[in-house]
């Protein structure tokens, strides 16, 4: 029997971020997920959609609105959704209410492209739960699947953990 195609939605966040030496900082790059998905053999039907390419903290609440029309309106019923850590639980908030869908967020502390970035853990976390858990809306970060409604982001430790 086929697997079902899981839709990818891409947002920007670091786990996008490319360093450009002219510049001296880092900016949203092109979707990282296919090379990542490419480099690890993975071999699962999946369609991309890119929304935006934005730091998190620059999306607004278009953007936010841009997310849940593309997941609402896919026929996908697996969503794996690449955001940045900073509103990645506002992001995920917005979505609440879609129904029928499994709904799954990641993204990293540090850009894919650098060596000991944790983009490749998340998202080899946020592939495997997003075909296994039961339809709802879930953060996968740092080998955790949290709901969002219970999640904070500790900077301090530079992870996501269960709000107390």
């Amino acid at each position: 029997m086929p697997r079902e195609t899981i839709r990818i939605i891409t947002t920007g966040g670091t786990i996008d971020k490319v360093y450009f030496d002219a510049m001296s900082e880092f900016q949203v790059g092109e979707p990282t997920i296919v090379q990542i998905l490419e480099e690890a053999n993975v071999a699962l039907p999946f369609a991309l959609d890119p929304i935006c390419r934005k730091d998190s903290l620059d999306l607004t609440d278009a953007d936010r609105e841009a997310v849940y029309q593309a997941v609402v309106s896919c026929e996908e019923t697996r969503i794996l959704i690449t955001h940045g850590t900073d509103t990645m639980i506002q992001t995920a908030e917005r979505l609440k209410g879609v129904k029928n869908k499994t709904i799954v967020f990641t993204g990293s502390m540090a850009p894919a492209k650098l060596r000991n970035s944790d983009a490749f853990f998340n998202v080899g976390c946020a592939i495997i739960a997003v075909q296994t858990l039961k339809p709802g809306i879930y953060i996968a970060m740092n080998g955790q699947i949290l709901d969002p409604g219970k999640a904070i982001k500790n900077r301090q430790l530079h992870r996501f953990e269960e709000r107390n």
